[in-house]
């Protein structure tokens, strides 16, 4: 993995190969097949989970089911620990590229990601029809990982696929966080907010959760299938109003949830409900663990490090400019680590669209700190998406340094027409600065690195 996330810059830094080392114990620590394999401990019929302890005797069947970037992996160890219990599954994935693993019994099923398509409602449809004839006397096992949302759709009645599309659409390019998507996602989708756990009543339910949220609330990774919902109907409208799309709503949608605010719609699955006795819901990885690999890497490399925050959010190129002037504080001061330094920081941030180029969130990010690092020896700003993919490329992110800027121009690229045109990609590309790690099967949100040699 370290030899793929060598860039250009990298290769040029003496520090460089150390900082792909770090980035790759990050990916490690975030592993969902280990970290599956922890989750789930079993000593013959019985399975603990967490603080609770199954009979599996107790149970005629054993579902696997589950959605995410991370799922292949997830339902591969899944299926190492209760392979013989199984009586089958469904778990859908992103359409990555990436080869599935054959497991015997378990649908492995393939959609878009991040908005949905065709694919994603047949996979919502047919997990509807398995889970339709559970009992008390199963069990199912969820799995649920980053992507979960857009990858396993069952659209309310009168609202389309179409519909969906628009609005997602919409929401990405308005710049809204996850938790305003998720909100809205939630009050329009039959497996979202609950859902599948209304589905899945009244089997035991047993979810295993990788975050890929900032804070890791249950209720918002995936659209928490499997979790209550404290958001309502009036919530939904309020972020439709608040990030002015009312008007470029799908009026399928806005019919909808307008109907529900006045009560004529059932609500998402509320706390307190009596089917959650029967529900445990259990993190299992999330970006903290993958950012304090990060920090032991640091250290054990012979960096100063520290972990800044896993709660970094805003604008990708506000937060890019704030994180450059980190390094220059370092570089000129030594605050507040001394030379060598890394600092670490996770989270996610979001771009609002301004232009039509090519790019993600984290290739913005480190183009506005090109800018602002421009002449600055020595240091560097690396922004990395966890799960390999940074908005519609095959980059998970890009390295910033102070040479940067000199060196996109002196072959004609200009940083500011890049970041103006929200055209990230082709800037780094053409300094062979662009992360490439390829699809890497776990979804943790982003990572970013401060480095001042």
């Amino acid at each position: 993995m370290s030899e793929r996330l060598l860039t250009a810059s990298l290769r040029a830094a003496w520090w460089g190969p150390a900082v792909t080392r770090i980035m790759a114990a990050a990916l490690a620590a975030a592993d969902p097949f280990q970290a599956t394999l922890t989750a789930l401990q079993r000593d013959g019929d019985w399975l603990m989970v967490g603080e609770r302890r199954y009979d599996l005797r107790a149970f005629q069947r054993i579902w696997l089911v589950g959605a995410g970037k991370a799922g292949a992996a997830m339902a591969q160890a899944a299926v190492q620990v209760l392979g013989d219990r199984l009586h089958g599954g469904l778990v859908v994935v992103k359409d990555d590229g990436a080869p599935l693993p054959d497991l015997p019994g378990i649908t492995l099923l393939r959609a878009a990601h991040p908005t949905p398509d065709e694919r994603s409602v047949l996979a919502g449809q047919q997990l509807a029809t398995l889970l339709a004839g559970v009992t008390a006397h199963d069990l199912v096992l969820a799995l649920i990982s980053g992507g979960g949302s857009a990858l396993l759709n069952l659209p309310v009645p009168g609202v389309t696929l179409a519909d969906i599309q628009i609005l997602t659409a919409e929401l990405l390019a308005c710049g809204a966080p996850i938790g305003a998507i998720n909100t809205l996602r939630k009050h329009l989708d039959q497996i979202k907010g609950g859902g599948l756990a209304r589905m899945a009543a009244p089997a035991t339910l047993i979810t295993l959760i990788l975050s890929d949220v900032v804070g890791s609330p249950l209720q918002v990774i995936a659209s928490g299938p499997t979790v209550a919902d404290p958001t309502t109907f009036a919530d939904a409208l309020a972020f439709l109003e608040q990030y002015e799309l009312m008007e470029r709503c799908p009026p399928a949608i806005l019919t909808y949830l307008m109907a529900g605010s006045r009560g004529d719609h059932p609500e998402t699955l509320k706390p307190g409900d009596p089917l959650l006795t029967t529900v445990q819901n259990i993190l299992i990885g999330s970006n903290a663990q993958a950012a304090q690999a990060a920090l032991i890497a640091a250290r054990d490399a012979g960096f100063n490090a520290m972990l800044l925050t896993t709660y970094l959010e805003g604008e990708a190129r506000e937060v890019g400019h704030v994180l450059a002037g980190i390094a220059r504080e370092i570089a000129t001061s030594g605050h507040p680590l001394a030379t060598p330094a890394c600092v670490i920081a996770g989270g996610e941030t979001t771009v609002t669209l301004r232009g039509t180029g090519l790019g993600g969130r984290n290739q913005e990010l480190a183009l506005s700190a090109a800018i602002a690092l421009d002449g600055l020896d020595q240091a560097a700003v690396i922004a990395l998406a966890t799960d390999g993919g940074d908005g519609p490329t095959d980059a998970a992110g890009a390295v910033a340094t102070g040479t940067t800027v000199a060196r996109a121009r002196a072959i004609g690229h200009d940083p500011l027409t890049h970041l103006r045109r929200n055209d990230a990609y082709p800037f780094f590309a053409a300094l062979d600065d662009l992360l490439r790690p390829g699809p890497t099967g776990t979804n943790v949100n982003d990572l970013v690195f401060i480095v001042v040699g």
